[in-house]
């Protein structure tokens, strides 16, 4: 009797690690795609920036601070490597808040205000913003679930000794930088 358990527990604990690897795998996999996703919302309001700030600029000239400002967060974001989420997360906010302040030093200029081009570059960036707010979600859902994983017993048996490492939440830690931009159409 005994000769047929012991082989029968090293095939169930064999078992239980391919499955439990093979869900740490996917849950990991769901996050990265999820930070594609972010990644590619960033990309998309990054390419719109200088649009925005070209249309503005025109109109505004001696506003050159928040001009100014918005470029060069613009370019900190893309300079960051993919995996850093925490410092993503802390410029691509200050880039919120700055094209807040561009928006509302835009609103102190009637013809710009009724510029058809600034009013278009306006409703994509709200769409964009709501896209954003929606991917962030998605993200934080995915990395939340392989922490979990990683942190729960028995999974962190598996997870441990095959390299699966928490991920960062994309979490801004600025209480204003939490605002979505206004953006009035």
């Amino acid at each position: 009797m005994l000769t047929w358990i012991v082989p029968l527990i090293a095939v169930a604990l064999g078992i239980y690690i391919v499955v439990m690897f093979n869900r740490l795998v996917r849950t990991r996999q769901m996050a990265r795609e999820a930070w594609s996703g972010i990644d590619v919302q960033l990309k998309r309001r990054s390419d719109l920036v200088p649009s925005l700030v070209d249309v503005v600029k025109g109109y505004v000239a001696h506003e050159r601070a928040v001009l100014t400002e918005v470029t060069e967060l613009r370019g900190a974001g893309r300079a960051l490597p993919a995996g850093a989420v925490g410092q993503r997360g802390q410029v691509e906010g200050a880039l919120s808040l700055a094209l807040g302040r561009l928006i509302a030093v835009a609103e102190a200029y009637p013809d710009l205000k009724a510029s058809r081009n600034f009013l278009d570059l306006q409703q994509q960036l709200s769409a964009l913003e709501s896209e954003l707010q929606m991917a962030r979600r998605y993200y934080n859902g995915a990395v939340r679930n392989l922490n979990i994983l990683i942190e729960s017993f028995p999974s962190n048996l598996v997870a441990g000794p095959f390299g699966f490492a928490r991920m960062d939440f994309f979490e801004l830690n600025d209480v204003a930088e939490r605002a979505v931009p206004a953006i009035a159409l």
